[in-house]
């Protein structure tokens, strides 16, 4: 199967795309332990990442809380869990790992749900930046904390502009 890629041009850096022409598998960040290269033999086509695009330009523009786009998460079912629940956590809020374990139904297991965490392929679209310590610091990050707390940064501040006043 043909493997397609583009680079897109972000706030937080060149941030790689990448998938099979129906869904989106990795997206890689220009530094940090998540950097990813396209390889040799993958072929490259903007067009088939378009609606990524234009999504990720809503969601750094404030204007997108969630994404909706074919995804190819492969990994373990446990990682696949993880990921899963970490769509789930609203825009601009944050969770610990031991919430986030709890969440899944494996409380004890927040190592895991951090290692989980650290894989993921689609940071950002899967937002793994929403997981903190359970002492509220920001703690690894796949882009580099930088990345992370820009992130949690651009979300907080879009969040206060979408809430209602009481």
């Amino acid at each position: 199967m043909t493997t397609y890629y583009c680079y897109y041009d972000s706030p937080i850096g060149s941030l790689l795309l990448a998938g099979d022409g129906k869904s989106i598998q990795w997206l890689g960040f220009p530094d940090g332990s998540m950097v990813r290269r396209h390889e040799d033999s993958w072929k490259v086509s903007r067009e088939i990442f378009t609606e990524a695009i234009e999504q990720l330009d809503q969601y750094f523009a404030g204007e997108r809380q969630g994404f909706e786009l074919a995804l190819s998460l492969r990994g373990t079912e446990f990682q696949k869990t993880v990921w899963q629940a970490l769509i789930e956590i609203p825009y601009g809020e944050t969770w610990s790992y031991g919430q986030l374990a709890k969440y899944i139904g494996r409380p004890k297991a927040f190592r895991a749900v951090g290692a989980a965490n650290g894989v993921n392929p689609l940071p950002v679209i899967v937002p793994c930046h929403r997981v903190i310590g359970s002492n509220g610091r920001l703690t690894g990050f796949g882009g580099g904390l930088e990345t992370k707390a820009f992130l949690l940064e651009l979300e907080s501040q879009r969040r206060s502009d979408i809430l209602p006043l009481v």
